[in-house]
């Protein structure tokens, strides 16, 4: 637990007001957190929907009907504590939430894995899942390096960055000698779940990602998926929430700069009209940011300019989302992990617990089936992979070939942030040089073992806390897993390994 900034629980006397510039899940958990307190809040949003990577928009498919598409699937892990906490605003026994009931993963060489029957016991996790994984034989765990393991055993933040840093996932891989068919199954889940090669990717990182869910927690790598679209079952009902707080909500409004104001306070621009704010919290993605701070050349000062300056994106991912006019053979799994076959990363099988997929599903006799390749190479031809990504489909369930896609929708991004090697330290932290402003989202630095959504939804409670604590209001408490290993042998080990 980290305790919130003690203070009185509202602002008292004269609201402040703040900017929260981006809707995605930092920017909501920002917004929240202040907007409870008391405080004046205006949340403005690029696009006409919130949620920003975890966000939905209508579509009219081929038959007429209407549809909610978006950007991807999400597993809502249980290890998201702050996450949770934020969607429970609204839905206070998550019951917008279904579990799914495996995490099964198979390589185009016929090999399976599954972590449905781990153990979520730390270090009985670790222990089960390379006991009870096919990829794992005696010569293969004979043939591995301990020494160059032991960082795994006891994974401490920020210490694991001072560590393993300036390595690649791929070379730290190579120097445990775990075996190739393991990682293609297991850790290059963790490493491709960042949007980037592991060649690419800090080591540090996919440690980090092993310690959240092996070692660090008793959650295990089990998690919940929406019921419903996300606006639905998500963001919908939290704008209502908000609105309820006092917060205007301004989707659709880009914010083209912000500028200190020379009474202090700042202005923000937004829809080309200027809006006073006492403090802004910028939660933006990195192209996002990089474009904010290089438009507002008053902000901060020349060395923190440089360091967002420097933020890169990850490679850019595909999401292709047919509607099939036959089903998907009832005995595959909902949701897939795949690799081997080429640029497909997962499969997903909405109507299994989606129940907009649902009700398509059952109406028409299809399914609804989603295909994610998470980092496509640079000079890819996007018709190509768009075509080798519905024959790799066909590969893994040969059924979905004779059936006719009535429509199919195909989502090029990339702005995710991309976590290269030695660039830990140069990251931006929640504060800024500039008192009044704060960074939100998950390309911040916090300092905590938290990942992926939940290190965006911590970094906006963080940065509400910070602005909550210059005006004597408590902010919100937090979780995380443990800063570091949970077992004592292990840390033990880990540390004569050290010495």
């Amino acid at each position: 637990m980290l305790p919130a900034p003690p203070g009185a629980p509202r602002v008292r006397g004269p609201r402040p007001s703040t900017a929260v510039v981006g809707g995605g899940i930092a920017g909501l958990a920002a917004a929240t957190a202040l907007a409870e307190r008391g405080v004046a809040v205006t949340l403005y949003e690029r696009e006409p929907y919130l949620g920003g990577r975890v966000g939905g928009w209508p579509v009219t498919l081929g038959d007429g009907s209407t549809a909610t598409m978006s950007r991807g699937f999400h597993a809502f892990f249980r290890q998201y504590y702050n996450l949770r906490a934020l969607l429970r605003r609204t839905d206070p026994g998550l019951e917008r939430l279904t579990a799914l009931p495996d995490y099964p993963l198979r390589h185009r060489s016929g090999l399976r894995d599954s972590f449905r029957h781990v153990p979520r016991t730390p270090p009985w996790s670790a222990l089960g899942f390379v006991a009870l994984s096919p990829t794992f034989g005696l010569r293969d765990l004979g043939g591995m390096n301990p020494r160059a393991a032991l960082p795994l055993l006891d994974v401490r933040v920020p210490e694991v960055y001072e560590l393993l840093d300036g390595t690649s996932a791929h070379d730290f891989l190579d120097a445990v000698r775990f075996p190739a068919k393991a990682r293609h199954l297991a850790f290059e889940v963790f490493s491709r779940s960042f949007f980037a090669d592991p060649g690419e990717l800090s080591a540090a990182e996919m440690v980090l990602m092993f310690h959240i869910y092996f070692l660090g927690s008793a959650e295990g790598l089990l998690f919940d998926v929406p019921n419903a679209p996300f606006p639905e079952a998500l963001w919908d009902p939290l704008a209502g929430h908000l609105r309820r707080h006092g917060a205007d909500l301004r989707t659709g409004t880009a914010v083209e700069n912000v500028t200190p104001a020379a009474q202090g306070g700042y202005v923000v621009t937004a829809g080309g009209a200027e809006h006073p704010y006492d403090t802004v919290v910028l939660a933006l993605d990195t192209a996002g940011l990089r474009s904010v701070v290089a438009n507002s050349p008053c902000l901060g000062d020349a060395s923190w300019r440089e360091r967002v300056g420097r933020l890169r994106g990850a490679p850019p991912f595909l999401v292709s989302r047919l509607w099939l006019d036959r089903p998907v053979a009832r005995h595959r799994p909902g949701f897939l992990g795949t690799s081997g076959y080429g640029g497909l990363d997962n499969i997903s099988v909405l109507e299994r617990w989606e129940d907009e997929a649902a009700r398509w599903a059952a109406r028409t006799g299809g399914s609804v089936v989603e295909l994610h390749a998470y980092a496509v190479g640079a000079g890819s031809d996007p018709e190509v992979e768009q075509k080798r990504l519905i024959e790799e489909l066909h590969q893994v369930c040969p059924e979905t070939r004779e059936a006719r896609i009535v429509d199919v929708r195909h989502e090029w991004r990339q702005d995710c942030p991309l976590f290269p090697v030695g660039a830990h330290a140069d990251r931006p932290t929640v504060r800024t040089p500039e008192p009044g402003l704060v960074l939100a989202g998950d390309l911040v630095r916090t300092g905590l073992p938290v990942a992926l959504m939940e290190r965006a939804a911590t970094s906006g409670f963080l940065a509400a806390n910070a602005l909550l604590e210059r005006w004597g209001v408590r902010g919100e408490t937090l979780w995380t897993v443990p800063h570091r290993g949970r077992n004592a042998p292990l840390r033990a080990l880990s540390r004569r390994g050290a010495g």
